[in-house]
């Protein structure tokens, strides 16, 4: 198996779900090592799993860097995680979006067709985001079928990746595989996001930015449901088929803020006093900011069995005493890659 963006955030924790799921797996790992790409996040898995696993550091969006990855690795399944994500950064500069997300997915769409030829018992898996589908009212769920309407220059991206992908299937016959998931949180997440950004910020005291009034609403899905989730559809999902991955955990942007500052209100009480929801700070909103996603995940449950182990509250528990924990690897991934300052202001 090779797995694109496996330093990263959801990446570093499929790589443990993959190897620790099947132990005869041989898994190699590419990753560029960008600003959200950290050896660090892979801490003891190359010591565990010894002789199966191989991490190379190559960037996706070179042609023979890629090429050489299936010539030398006999590669006969892709879980394509590879992908510049934050919403913000591609509102500063979306060519790295478009020179990532799309001519990298080109490419390793291409390296596979040559590789594999018309071999039917090899899987290329796209991991997508529910962010392509646009934004939601009130009511109603994405489902595998909404038709795409992205917001931002990162789901432009990601959506012409998605076309991409199920282009190589019609036209090339590749076997493929996509899924879209809703917003991600737990362990290893890089604190430019929302979750691990409040945790940071509110155990230095610092103010806690709320984009307008805090009333998006996301889908929250933790990282190890999504994690078995892909597994699943790697193994099992059916050639050309598409599946939404939801946590059903919907709760607006303020709601998350709240719950943050609550379980460090428990865990690390402040020596004065008082409560974390005072930091709370509105903010000028996002450009382009879609008002809510959800996700309709009964296709991957009537087809494939899966359903999400965490509810919100016991998921951000563990994912803010984990943050507690590893104090260690926020400073060291965080050092001169980033200050927690607001991106994406211009417009």
């Amino acid at each position: 198996m090779l797995v694109t963006g496996g330093a990263g955030f959801i990446g570093s924790n499929f790589v443990r779900t993959a190897l620790d799921t099947d132990p005869e797996l041989r898994l190699v790992n590419v990753d560029a090592l960008t600003y959200a790409g950290h050896l660090a996040s892979l801490g003891g898995v190359a010591e565990a799993h010894e002789l199966r696993y191989t991490f190379v550091h190559a960037d996706i969006r070179a042609v023979d860097a890629v090429r050489k990855l299936f010539a030398e690795h006999d590669i006969d399944t892709v879980v394509h995680l590879a992908a510049e994500s934050h919403v913000d950064r591609s509102i500063d500069g979306p060519v790295d979006f478009i020179d990532t997300n799309i001519r990298g997915t080109a490419n390793l769409l291409e390296a596979a067709r040559s590789a594999w030829r018309d071999r039917e018992d090899v899987r290329f898996h796209h991991v997508s985001t529910d962010e392509v589908f646009g934004s939601l009212g009130a009511e109603g769920l994405f489902s595998e079928t909404t038709p795409y309407d992205p917001s931002s220059p990162y789901s432009a991206s990601k959506a012409a990746a998605d076309h991409l992908v199920r282009a190589w299937h019609r036209t090339y016959g590749l076997p493929v595989t996509l899924s879209n998931c809703s917003n991600n949180y737990g362990p290893y997440q890089f604190p430019e996001k929302l979750v691990p950004l409040m945790i940071l910020n509110a155990l230095g005291d610092k103010k806690l930015p709320v984009y307008g009034e805090g009333a998006n609403v996301r889908d929250w899905l933790h990282v190890e449901d999504h994690c078995r989730a892909l597994d699943l559809v790697v193994r099992r999902g059916r050639p050309g088929r598409t599946y939404n991955i939801g946590g059903h955990n919907e709760r607006t942007n303020l709601e998350v803020v709240h719950g943050v500052c609550d379980l460090l209100d428990e865990l690390r009480p402040l020596a004065g006093g008082g409560g974390r929801r005072e930091l709370v700070k509105f903010v000028p909103d996002r450009p382009g900011h879609d008002l809510r996603y959800a996700i309709d995940a009964d296709r991957i449950a009537s087809e494939l069995g899966w359903k999400p182990a965490y509810d919100f509250d016991t998921g951000l528990r563990a994912t803010v005493e984990w943050y507690l924990d590893n104090q260690d690897w926020c400073e060291e991934v965080m050092r001169d890659q980033y200050d927690g300052s607001r991106l994406g202001l211009q417009t």
